[in-house]
């Protein structure tokens, strides 16, 4: 899934856990995983929905300062279905750093 730039925080941030997408088709499945700067995005359900079931409070919810600007980004494609897709972002795994320099003693006597 792609977002425009300005959802890209408030969605590694938690703070956007939904979307609106105008599609023929779903382009997600449930429990699909989508690469997103470092982390991925998790669908957790994908619901079909009426373009009356997009209020403003849903437009909010998905990062929106209003049904109308959501339906402007929304609608940029051919599609005329509307899909309500619940998600949420897992971070990158931070990896540990590799040790360059292995320093042990390699004199190490015993009395």
């Amino acid at each position: 899934m792609v977002f425009t730039k300005r959802l890209r925080e408030g969605v590694r941030r938690g703070f956007i856990t939904c979307s609106v997408r105008i599609w023929k088709r779903p382009h997600v499945k449930v429990g699909g995983r989508y690469r997103m700067d470092d982390g991925e995005i998790l669908i957790d359900s994908i619901e079909l929905i009426s373009l009356q079931d997009i209020t403003y409070d849903l437009a909010i919810e998905s990062g929106f300062e209003s049904r109308a600007d959501l339906l402007t980004v929304a609608r940029h494609g051919s599609g005329d279905n509307v899909y309500l897709i619940r998600f949420h972002y897992i971070l990158p795994i931070a990896k540990p750093p590799l040790n360059s320099s292995k320093t042990r003693s390699t004199n190490s006597w015993q009395s």
